[in-house]
């Protein structure tokens, strides 16, 4: 991975992304976000970090108090620079779900759901803010039954927009005619996603951006 050249798409995006100040999540280990938009690496300070889950390191142009307040790309499912990170199978993806039950469910579920929105719960200075208390745009992701870590994940933030509708946000996903499976499309519809069908992958990955 370290011999990869990024392309016209993803200087295109990343450049967007900036300009919008929107986080970036990816699933992605590798470096290539970073050298299209010649990025630096930060690390926002929080008690108990680990190389195994890096979920409060991301990289930027600029250093941030929160996930929310401003760009920067965010590896979800492990980064090349820590290798241990990296997901690779149901066991890494069942750890990570642990893991993250313990940031989103710590304490009383009343408790938990009150505090999710604040700076102060045990997620705030992680990627995981970004997925409560922002709008979503997913593309480029199957989202299939084997994902587990985000399908439990986009469950979650159903809920929580359930139970406090006026936090709600947006969701949508990006695909293109045919490629949603009917039961893919009642999952997506169920935990509040928006499905969009462009025409073709070249309007997913280029035109948007250009």
């Amino acid at each position: 991975m370290d011999d990869w050249i990024y392309s016209f798409h993803h200087l295109n995006f990343i450049n967007y992304a900036k300009k919008i100040n929107a986080p970036v999540l990816t699933t992605n280990f590798d470096n290539i976000f970073q050298r299209a938009g010649a990025l630096e690496f930060f690390k926002i300070k929080k008690p108990g970090f680990t190389d195994f889950y890096p979920w409060e390191c991301y990289f930027g142009n600029t250093e941030l108090p929160f996930p929310t307040d401003d760009f920067g790309v965010w590896h979800i499912n492990g980064m090349q620079k820590y290798h241990r990170s990296i997901i690779l199978g149901l066991t890494h993806y069942m750890g990570c779900v642990q893991r993250a039950r313990t940031f989103i469910h710590k304490g009383k579920e009343g408790r938990l759901f009150t505090g999710k929105n604040t700076q102060n719960w045990s997620g705030s200075k992680t990627w995981l803010h970004i997925l409560f208390n922002k709008d979503l745009l997913i593309f480029g992701l199957g989202l299939e039954e084997n994902e587990v870590f985000l399908r439990w994940l986009l469950i979650e933030r159903a809920k929580y927009f359930n139970a406090f509708p006026n936090r709600k946000h947006n969701a949508w996903y990006l695909t293109t005619p045919g490629k949603t499976k009917p039961g893919k499309r009642l999952f997506l519809e169920n935990v509040g996603m928006s499905i969009i069908e462009l025409k073709d992958y070249t309007e997913i990955y280029k035109d948007l951006w250009e």
